[in-house]
């Protein structure tokens, strides 16, 4: 089996056409497949060879449906794109495996670390990397930042700059987390590309310089060859349990050299075709491991400054 899927396609349009082509050099006849709950909706499941219905992810008929689609499809590895889906496909990634389907997905443990945001901290500290300071928003220091320790999308965010922002509605929500306000014009925002290999070490590391965002991912930005990459190395060269792609974001400042990590999303981020780009064929070292069974080396063979600029394109479906 060498056809591939990729679930939660929503608006991945660039990441399909990108595992599409990368797919077909090697295997000419094979076919990126993927999953939507509303596929007449969804913009990269009318790009890929089809897209089939599935239920929510926690559903409790999820896995079984999406094991039938492989096994009916030919279908060996599974590409997730989104949060909401990692800790089910963690969860169940030997009973995939049992049926001859790869999940491209770290283990669970580091899944259940990066989903919770409060531990995704906790390993920052014990990696060495500075975190912002927490805050008490009973004794505020101004101006704080809040967050959801379980959010994604950049939902639910508030910057706090005085005492009149903190309302009941920040103030009772127990998802927040409260802490330094990290000044944007002191640093700037990344969001880091790696590639972990089967052996957990890190193949590729690719900071992405978040120039302008919308919804959540990156607009327009920068590849950047800087001082992160040996910081991350040093600190990440080997991670037990991580394989496939993980996005870190994080906040550097030039000047001194300072990294604040933010979160981890264990996945392909909505702004990996920056990177693919650029040079870091990531799409090709999950072929070459999990299909080709190659041993995938450590390269920083990709192209700084490599600028990125997003618009909206139509996909225009004409029904019977």
């Amino acid at each position: 089996m060498s056809n591939i899927l990729i679930t939660s396609a929503g608006k991945r349009v660039s990441l399909v056409k990108i595992f599409r082509k990368t797919l077909q050099n090697i295997f000419p006849d094979a076919k990126v497949f993927t999953t939507d709950m509303n596929p007449m909706m969804a913009p990269a499941g009318i790009v890929s060879d089809r897209c089939f219905k599935v239920p929510k992810v926690t559903d409790d008929t999820y896995i079984n449906v999406l094991i039938e689609i492989c096994l009916e499809n030919n279908i060996s590895l599974i590409i997730p794109t989104i949060d909401t889906e990692l800790i089910v496909l963690a969860e169940n990634k030997s009973l995939l495996y049992s049926k001859g389907i790869k999940a491209i997905i770290s283990d669970y443990d580091f899944i259940m670390l990066c989903r919770d945001k409060r531990k995704t901290s906790v390993l920052f500290r014990e990696l060495d990397i500075r975190i912002p300071e927490l805050r008490d928003k009973e004794n505020p220091i101004f101006p704080m930042f809040a967050k959801p320790y379980d959010g994604s999308l950049s939902k639910d965010i508030y910057i706090i700059r005085n005492k009149e922002d903190l309302n009941p509605h920040i103030l009772n929500n127990s998802k927040l987390l409260f802490m330094e306000y990290i000044d944007k014009n002191l640093y700037k925002e990344f969001t880091v590309d790696m590639y972990y290999g089967l052996d957990n070490r890190v193949k590729s590391i690719v900071p992405r310089e978040r120039v302008e965002i919308r919804a959540g991912e990156i607009n327009k930005g920068y590849t950047r060859k800087n001082y992160i990459i040996p910081y991350l190395r040093e600190r990440m060269e080997y991670m037990p349990g991580v394989i496939g792609c993980i996005c870190i974001q994080l906040f550097f400042n030039e000047i001194n050299q300072d990294v604040i990590g933010i979160e981890i999303n264990p996945r392909f981020g909505g702004g990996y075709p920056l990177s693919y780009y650029a040079g870091a064929d990531f799409p090709s070292y999950v072929l070459k491991e999990y299909l080709l069974n190659e041993s995938i080396p450590y390269t920083e063979d990709w192209l700084d400054n490599t600028l990125m600029l997003r618009y909206d394109e139509e996909i225009i479906v004409y029904e019977k």
